[in-house]
């Protein structure tokens, strides 16, 4: 998982919402290829599932051919971003109150392909359950035909995102998500060398500088995460049962008729519309794990900004030229970066995102720094989306409960 307040540097809500949308695709496909049987006994060599990964790695790497890192470039690279991860931690780990348990994260240089693959394994993790559930092994001439298809379009749309979010993505935190054996592991740090020169190049930014404050942007979520190890476990949970829900529509969807028309009734439910195309297909129960998630998430990049805003002048003093030059840049996205971010997910409640900044900002105001650090000791100082909009119900509900109360 990768955080970011802005898309272009981070890729880990932009997985999750692609993740989302691609399983609402999956769970109609699942339907669709059991809308008829019948035996002809033709071999099928397609792999077994409903998606073909190595169908969607080629797409996606066929999209970001070329600015390869060499052996020796990698070498160097992760050795100079480990050392600009050095000079961040002991400045965040000031403000933050909050130490790394193993030091320094693990830090990567790598090119577009290299972000794709390790961002593949994640997401065959993710979908591993709806996968399965599309077992092809008993499908024969109509059915198969189907499934065949369905497969074939869901594989090259999940590429198509992933080559497209690997030309943006300029570094990520990433950690282990639903893989139980994976949950001690710490997280890692990504930087897309060659998105990192391009940005570089068309904003004229000063290269030690601009990486230095990618670098402290990219540290402050492995302080989120690794300095609270129950933060990981609780979203890893929210996505666990979240894709369990997705996994309980995509067998629904196999009763045919009667699943569509369930999902039609949520359609026509005003309620549970939302703002985004993902949310009109939800119920009321999935409704509400989303907006748990996103009120986390909100949260992560909230604290994430506002703790590099605290710092950022103590390492750069430019940093306020480099901020605003970034987002700039990500204010004049073209009509088809918009539209495309709109059709896949990737662009859903990006203004929650700005709404965690605020809400951070504002307690903190209100109650001093012990206020920002409150919402990393246990999940019940979490805010939801209602108290992220209006930080004065949290500053009020949390005034009862204290940390050592919790452990009592």
């Amino acid at each position: 998982m990768s955080t970011s307040h802005n898309p272009a540097v981070g890729g880990g809500r932009n997985r999750k919402a692609m993740a989302v949308g691609a399983a609402a695709g999956a769970a109609v496909a699942i339907w669709a290829s059991r809308r008829g049987r019948t035996d002809d006994g033709t071999p099928d060599t397609r792999p077994d599932g409903m998606i073909d990964w190595e169908k969607t790695r080629q797409t996606a790497t066929r999209m970001n051919k070329g600015d390869a890192l060499t052996a020796t470039e990698r070498e160097k690279l992760n050795a100079y971003y480990l050392e600009l991860v050095k000079k961040c931690v002991p400045i965040v780990s000031e403000y933050t109150g909050t130490t790394l348990p193993n030091g320094a994260p693990e830090t990567f240089a790598f090119d577009r392909v290299d972000w794709i693959n390790a961002n593949l394994e994640q997401f065959q993790r993710m979908f591993r359950a709806i996968d399965e559930l599309n077992s092809r092994k008993n499908l024969s001439g109509i059915a198969r035909t189907w499934a065949n298809l369905n497969q074939s379009v869901l594989s090259y749309q999940i590429g198509l995102v992933l080559g497209y979010m690997a030309r943006r993505v300029l570094g990520q935190y990433d950690l282990a998500l639903l893989g139980r054996e994976q949950v001690l592991s710490s997280g890692k740090l990504y930087y897309v060398e060659p998105n990192i020169r391009g940005i570089e190049g068309k904003l004229g930014l000063h290269r030690e500088d601009f990486r230095m404050w990618l670098a402290l942007h990219e540290t402050t979520h492995a302080f989120e995460f690794e300095g609270h190890p129950w933060v990981r476990d609780h979203f890893n949970s929210l996505l666990d049962r979240y894709m369990e829900f997705l996994n309980k529509d995509a067998e629904q969807l196999k009763q045919g008729l009667k699943g569509l028309k369930a999902f039609a009734s949520r359609i026509r439910d005003r309620e549970n519309t939302g703002n985004g195309w993902i949310e009109v297909f939800m119920n009321q129960e999935q409704r509400a794990l989303f907006n748990e998630m996103q009120a986390m998430m909100c949260v992560v990049e909230g604290y994430s900004n506002h703790v590099m805003n605290a710092v950022g002048k103590t390492l750069l003093p430019n940093y306020d030229s480099i901020s605003k030059k970034f987002e700039a840049r990500q204010a004049q996205r073209t009509q088809a970066e918009q539209l495309f971010a709109k059709l896949t997910g990737l662009d859903v409640k990006m203004e929650q995102y700005r709404a965690g900044e605020k809400f951070i900002d504002e307690i903190v105001a209100a109650r001093g720094q012990e206020a920002g650090r409150l919402v990393w000791h246990a999940p019940e100082f979490l805010p939801t989306m209602e108290e992220i909009r209006d930080p004065a119900i949290w500053l009020e509900r949390t005034k009862s409960i204290t940390p050592s109360a919790l452990s009592a």
